[in-house]
Parts: C-alpha cells; sequence; structure tokens
C-alpha cells in the first residue's frame, strides 16, 4: 500500500483500488471464487428452499470493548439467516469507506470478519468498495447479505406461537448496548462489559434438532427483547408474559441501565436468541441451547397465552404484572 490511509483514488477503479482490493482485502478474504475477481459468482446452491437476508451496519465507534464493526456485519446477518431454520452458506461484502480511514484499522476490521465468518462456517464470496469524501462517511459502514439453505419441511415463523408455549431466552441481555455506549460515552465499570457479538447459527440448529416443533427464533437486537417479544405477540395474535426474576442480565449491565437510566429490556444485542417452543419440547431445546456455544446463560424466561392479543407482560420480582413496552424513539442510535 502507498498509503496508510484511504484515498479517493482508492474507489477510483484504478490502480489504488486494485492495489487495495489485492493487499488488503484478498489477503483475507480467501475464497477461491471470490479470488477470481469477476463480476458475479458462480455457486452451488441445495435444491430446494434458501433463505436471504441483508443488513448494514453503522455503529459508533466501529470498535468497543469484545469486537468491532467486522465481527458484528458477519456475525448480524449470519444470525438473521439462522432464525428461518437455514444453514448459512454466503456471504456478500459490501463497504463504504470514508476518505482519511487508517488502512491499519481497515485490516483490523477484515481479519475480524474473516475470523467471524470463518467461525460462522460461512464463505465469503463477492464484495464492493466505495470511497467517499472525507466528512461524509464517518469512516466505514459495511453491507452484508447472506443466503442459506433451508431444509425440507422447515417452517419457522414468528406467527406460529401457540398459547401454552415457553419462552427461551439464550444468554444475558444489555451486553451490546452498554458495551458500545460506555465508549461512546467514557463510561468506566469496575469490570469490562463486552459486546455479545457472535454467529448463532449453530446454536439454532441444535435447537431445531432437539425440539423438532420449535415455532420461532428471533435475535433481540435493536429495540432489545421488549421489541422482539412484542413482534411476535403481534404477528401470532397472543399474549406473552416474562418472569423478571428469570431474565439473566449482568450486574454491571443492570447498574448501567439505572444509572442512565435504560429499560434493559429495550438495549440491544447481537449475540442472543430468543427460541419460542411448545411446552412439552422445552427441556430438551434448553438442553441443546445451553450445551452450544454461546449459550451457557440460556433460561426459560416466559409463556405464551391466548390473549390479550399482541399484548406483552413482566412479572416482577414484587409479584405484580405491568406491560412491556416496545421502544418508542430512538434510545441508542448508531447501535448496530
Amino acid at each position: 500500500m502507498r498509503s496508510d490511509r484511504i484515498l479517493l483514488a482508492h474507489g477510483s477503479g484504478g490502480t489504488m483500488m486494485a492495489e487495495l482490493i489485492k493487499d488488503v482485502f484478498m489477503e483475507r478474504f480467501g475464497d477461491p471464487t471470490l479470488h477470481r475477481m469477476d463480476d458475479a459468482s458462480v455457486l452451488d446452491v441445495p435444491t430446494g428452499r434458501i433463505a436471504m437476508s441483508t443488513d448494514t451496519y453503522v455503529v459508533s465507534p466501529v470498535f468497543f470493548p469484545g469486537g468491532d464493526i467486522g465481527r458484528l456485519a458477519v456475525a448480524g446477518t449470519v444470525n438473521d439467516i439462522a432464525t428461518s431454520g437455514a444453514t448459512p452458506l454466503y456471504l456478500t461484502v459490501g463497504f463504504v469507506l470514508e476518505e482519511g480511514f487508517l488502512v491499519e484499522d481497515l485490516r483490523r476490521i477484515i481479519t475480524t470478519m474473516a475470523d467471524t465468518a470463518d467461525e460462522a462456517g460461512v464463505r465469503i464470496v463477492t464484495g464492493d468498495t466505495k470511497v467517499v469524501e472525507r466528512g461524509h462517511g464517518d469512516g466505514i459502514y459495511i453491507n452484508t447479505a447472506g443466503v442459506g439453505s433451508v431444509p425440507e419441511g422447515v417452517d419457522l415463523s414468528g406467527s406460529h406461537c401457540k398459547a401454552g408455549d415457553v419462552v427461551l431466552l439464550s444468554g444475558t441481555l444489555g451486553d451490546h448496548g452498554i458495551a458500545v455506549i460506555s465508549v461512546r460515552e467514557g463510561l468506566t465499570f469496575t469490570t469490562t462489559i463486552e459486546t455479545d457479538a457472535a454467529p448463532l447459527a449453530k446454536m439454532c440448529l441444535a435447537v431445531r434438532a432437539a425440539a423438532p416443533d420449535v415455532r420461532c427464533f428471533r435475535d433481540p437486537t435493536r429495540g432489545g427483547l421488549a421489541s422482539t417479544l412484542n413482534e411476535l405477540a403481534g404477528a401470532s395474535g397472543v399474549s406473552i408474559t416474562v418472569d423478571e426474576t428469570l431474565v439473566p442480565v449482568r450486574d454491571q449491565v443492570r447498574g448501567a441501565c439505572e444509572m442512565l437510566g435504560y429499560d434493559v429490556f429495550q438495549v440491544a444485542n447481537e449475540g442472543k436468541m430468543v427460541a419460542v417452543v411448545p411446552a412439552e419440547q422445552v427441556e430438551a431445546a434448553l438442553a441443546a441451547m445451553k450445551a452450544a456455544p454461546y449459550g451457557e446463560d440460556a433460561a426459560m424466561i416466559g409463556e405464551v397465552a391466548e390473549g390479550p392479543a399482541g399484548r406483552v407482560y413482566v412479572r416482577t420480582a414484587f409479584g405484580a404484572r405491568r406491560i412491556m413496552d416496545m421502544l418508542v424513539g430512538e434510545q441508542l442510535p448508531r447501535i448496530c
């Protein structure tokens, strides 16, 4: 590389762009299909159905305790694919880079993306890079799109929840949101709060194998658990009640939320999964979730009832019941 920072010429389509692709991207993204440098990748697609998803990541700052925008971009799209019951196969990546962004920081992010893709068992098979003028891009934005294979007979949906079902949560709430805001606002805690960003496809596959009638998976990202459960209750025309005492939350995260005035149920997560399963399969599903990577803190947190349709409640430690509202407005902007 002839410069330690991104220049407008790196997006020109000329020799400096070729240098950036060869020396930075290709050095870590090693898929043979990608290395052919064609305008489109030709891929093997399993017979049957596929799942597709896309997301764009604009988190600020791009580095935070336990991760960075690269891990977030890969894990987030892998998890979206996994919620359909699919096995994630392929990812595309698109970068918008701001003039002046450090090449060393870009290398660090790309390395994280490659490592996370390897962990998730997905291939990064095609990509794109654009460069915008200084002051117009805030460093780096990343878009990822994913494709996965859906097995025959699998039909998971947030509209499938039924009265009597049980709600599972794969781990502690609020870690990602508080990790990012702690860096953004310069907050310090007695112990470091790290992002929970992680690929959870293997967990979803394990739960589906243990509980073949699982109704749905959903990752509680922006809007947190509250928005996720309200969406599920509305889609299925049921009510959901969560037992506050059963929801795992780290003491540091709970304390930070109290200090900042946040509802921990509304704080973003990037490495947690909600599953709704029939009551007769819940023990097997929970055991599978706990045995999977990133699921050691999994818990049964609530149950589904007939109505009132679309309503979500929290049963407090004092035995009272309150409504769990969906997030209104923007609690933590630029969180993913």
